[in-house]
């Protein structure tokens, strides 16, 4: 009864451990780069420690999913598991065998091979992806149109769909326009236009566009079908560009035309003169510089340019307290039109400012300096006078008590200056009262604080102590 017992424990055991196994294979075998693959181990056992998996030949796994069934073999039930890891390959690989710990036992899978194959376009497929440039030379710089269309089969089914734009390195992407559908009975057509210009000179790629798709399938597994989500990838065709370098000297391309508009061409002294430049046409207008000049005697503002599709816009303000010009505004460029370097300019445009500072203003102010310097010495002279007789004595009183007078009015008047002080604050009438003593180094260094303050966003502070010490040198009111 013994030798019974030890037998029956020993088939036992002996058919757990046949029971026992792991296996290992890829749906599909061979798949197209991007297209989603299943990585499935069947592992059969009654204790299963399941493994982790992370990552399979070092792509993410994008879903898991996993199902336990019972067989019942010659009498005898086996219980099985199912785990699914979704992954998507780009190039061939070979999964090692995974080791999974069953019924307290390390067994180990079978390797697999993983067959990818390059992407590559399907015309008669339910999706078709066709990418139309509409130049394939050009240079460096020049619009183009790259249109994307995106056919889809009347009949065709989607659960769910993944759109994957090209990528554009080496290009400027201008612009990208809304999607516009048609149908014409066969195909629903979706339509993206977008406009690029090339970077750099050479031969440059456009990878393919690629669409997922997820489809409804049916999965037999263990004689029960099981409705799947499977995705599958099309591709559109990949693109060489030919970009060539502009002439040297020049990096503007297109055709254009410019043009000014200003506000008013009469002006008070140090009253602003607004002026906007406007560049239409078809080329690279983002790479045009600003156009702010240098004019002696002139201060110039300008704000960032604006670039809106087919045209550009730069506004400037030209501060002056004396007549000047504005030279014509020039642009240089590439025409694509001549195939020849053109140029494109402006009129000049005279400013006439009315009450402007003479050099006799100047005069005037160091004829007053000149007068004060005398009254004093003439005070010094009438203080340190002696009169030796009564009247003289007298005299002098009566000259003391006057210049006393004069003194205290001098002062009241004095004291008054100060109270109509210019309003630190307002900056704006600030610059304008410091604007004509800008040759001083100094006062040039406040100048240039006033200015990025009222014509920029990033403002500085200003050291009010050192402008006050300048009003008061130059006696500016």
């Amino acid at each position: 009864m013994q030798n019974l017992g030890r037998i029956a424990l020993f088939i036992i055991f002996l058919t757990t451990t046949i029971y026992a196994t792991v296996t290992a294979k890829v749906e599909p075998r061979v798949i197209s780069a991007g297209d989603d693959a299943v990585y499935v181990l069947t592992i059969s056992g009654e204790d299963i420690k399941k493994p982790i998996i992370d990552s399979i030949c070092g792509n993410d796994i994008t879903s898991t999913g996993s199902q336990t069934s019972i067989q019942s073999i010659n009498g005898d039930y086996q219980k099985s598991y199912s785990l699914r890891y979704s992954f998507t390959p780009f190039k061939s690989c070979t999964i090692d065998g995974v080791e999974v710990e069953i019924d307290g036992k390390i067994e180990k899978s079978n390797s697999v091979n993983v067959v990818v194959e390059p992407m590559k376009q399907d015309l008669r497929a339910d999706f078709i992806l066709l990418l139309e440039p509409s130049k394939k030379e050009l240079y460096v710089g020049e619009p183009f149109t790259l249109t994307l269309l995106l056919k889809q089969k009347r009949n065709a089914q989607a659960v769910d769909s993944k759109f994957i734009a090209p990528d554009f390195k080496g290009f400027w992407t201008k612009e990208e326009s809304q999607p516009k559908r048609t149908d014409d009975g066969e195909y629903i057509t979706t339509t993206v236009v977008y406009k690029l210009a090339a970077q750099r000179s050479g031969v440059l790629s456009i990878p393919p566009a690629q669409l997922k798709i997820a489809s409804r399938v049916g999965s037999n597994q263990w004689g029960t079908l099981i409705p799947q989500v499977k995705w599958k990838s099309y591709y559109s065709n990949e693109l060489s560009i030919t970009a060539n370098p502009l002439p040297n000297g020049v990096n503007i391309i297109g055709d254009f035309s410019i043009n000014v508009s200003v506000a008013k061409t009469e002006i008070n002294s140090n009253e602003a003169v607004n002026l906007t430049i406007n560049v239409n046409g078809n080329g690279n207008l983002e790479d045009i510089k600003s156009f702010k000049p240098y004019l002696q005697g002139v201060n110039v503002f300008d704000e960032k340019i604006v670039v809106k599709g087919n045209s550009l816009t730069q506004k400037l303000a030209f501060v002056s307290d004396r007549d000047f010009t504005i030279e014509p505004f020039k642009l240089e460029y590439f025409s694509i039109k001549t195939g020849k370097i053109e140029t494109i300019q402006t009129k000049a445009i005279d400013i006439k400012v009315s009450g402007e500072v003479t050099s006799q203003e100047s005069k005037v102010k160091i004829k007053r300096d000149e007068t004060t310097s005398e009254l004093n010495q003439e005070v010094k002279e009438v203080v340190v006078t002696k009169a030796i007789d009564k009247l003289w004595i007298a005299l002098a009183f009566v000259v003391g008590i006057a210049l006393g007078v004069l003194g205290m009015l001098f002062k009241a008047r004095k004291g008054e200056r100060r109270g109509k002080s210019i309003d630190l604050q307002d900056e704006k009438l600030l610059l304008i009262k410091l604007l004509p003593y800008k040759d001083n180094a100094d006062v040039k260094e406040i100048v240039d604080i006033l200015e990025n303050n009222i014509y920029s966003k990033d403002k500085k502070s200003l050291d009010k102590k050192k402008v006050k010490e300048i009003i008061k040198s130059y006696s500016i009111s």
